[in-house]
């Protein structure tokens, strides 16, 4: 008797559910945790559009302006992701030419700084191999 109780239809409005409750899917959904329907089935939620209307309320992905997967786009729409991935390239390239830049110019500097203190301290800084110390290391490393 008691199974048969508990497996009863028992309809549900959003105000039965909590808005950390609501919030906790959305973040589970978001995080790639669970898709809309496991999310249905682990929490009894009786609808997956339930689910669908909190990621539209409380998500952080813009579930408006989605494109249907099976719409096809114009060309005119591919064409314009396609430049704006190309701007985004381009931006991430010129960043990263920089970052190479400066990394170049820091180790000229590094260089400088050791020939420096190496004149004026008249110590060895860098360490310089003998060719027999490096045939050595070599060999050591191929028999590993």
């Amino acid at each position: 008797m008691e199974k048969h109780e508990a497996s009863r239809y028992v309809k549900r409005t959003q105000k039965d559910y909590t808005m950390s409750f609501k919030l906790q899917i959305v973040q589970e959904i978001e995080r790639g945790n669970l898709s809309t329907t496991e999310a249905t089935k682990k929490y009894g939620i009786q609808c997956r559009k339930t689910v669908v209307e909190w990621l539209r309320k409380f998500g952080n992905f813009d579930w408006e302006n989605q494109t249907p997967f099976n719409m096809s786009k114009s060309p005119e729409q591919k064409i314009i992701e396609l430049e704006a991935k190309v701007k985004l390239l381009e931006k991430q390239k010129n960043f990263l030419e920089q970052q190479a830049f400066v990394a170049d110019k820091k180790a000229i500097i590094f260089d400088m700084m050791i020939d420096i203190a190496e004149k004026e301290y008249q110590i060895d800084i860098r360490k310089n191999s003998s060719p027999e110390q490096s045939t050595i290391l070599k060999n050591n490393k191929n028999k590993q």
